[in-house]
């Protein structure tokens, strides 16, 4: 095979100056999200607000230079690095002030059950994690996770998702990652808490 043909993506580190590009890049990415849209079903209230969200969410990772993306920012992972938490507070605000009358009601709950998943070990939580559907399948999810992986392993911490999509399963699985359980309450769709312990280098 020709090796110019076999490009690794190159992951670059995002700047506070990245920030809102590298969010319109997972706005793409969590268009079709099973948990995002139950929070949002109606596609303008989608684009109003997944910005608040996200920042809110994973928003952290800029100031703290772990917020990475891809190519012409085709994908984008924003990692908050141990002892950094997501403001849950203004999580739940935007929820219960724009998200759909199910989202209002159960939301909390799931968000208490999330928390309750997190490993008491310092570990390394990955809110958000991304790629343009324009590019699925180029292995830029992959090149994305390997590279904050590498630095978890260096640090010897563990690594903590939820996943809000059963199709990227088998992708965190492949990197580690093991699944813990399943969040679900009432309508909304299920959402799955993975670890990765670290790996020796």
């Amino acid at each position: 095979m020709d090796d110019t043909l076999m490009t690794v993506p190159i992951v670059k580190t995002a700047m506070e100056s990245d920030e809102a590009i590298v969010i319109d890049a997972l706005k793409l990415a969590f268009a079709a999200d099973p948990a995002v849209r139950w929070v949002w079903p109606d596609p303008q209230k989608y684009l109003s607000h997944f910005s608040s969200f996200a920042r809110a969410f994973g928003g952290k990772a800029f100031s703290n230079k772990s917020a990475h993306y891809v190519g012409n920012y085709s994908g984008a992972a924003l990692w908050l690095p141990p002892d950094v938490h997501p403001d849950v507070d203004q999580l739940i605000t935007l929820l219960q002030s724009t998200g759909s009358d199910e989202a209002k009601k159960d939301g909390p709950e799931i968000f208490e059950k999330m928390s309750g998943y997190h490993p008491d070990e310092p570990h390394w939580y990955l809110p958000l994690l991304g790629v343009d559907p324009l590019h699925h399948g180029k292995g830029l999810g992959s090149a994305l996770l390997q590279h904050a992986l590498v630095m978890c392993d260096q640090d010897n911490k563990y690594a903590y998702l939820e996943s809000s999509n059963p199709r990227n399963i088998p992708l965190y699985e492949r990197h580690g990652f093991e699944l813990l359980g399943t969040i679900q309450v009432n309508t909304s769709p299920s959402i799955f808490p993975m670890l990765r312990k670290p790996r020796k280098l």
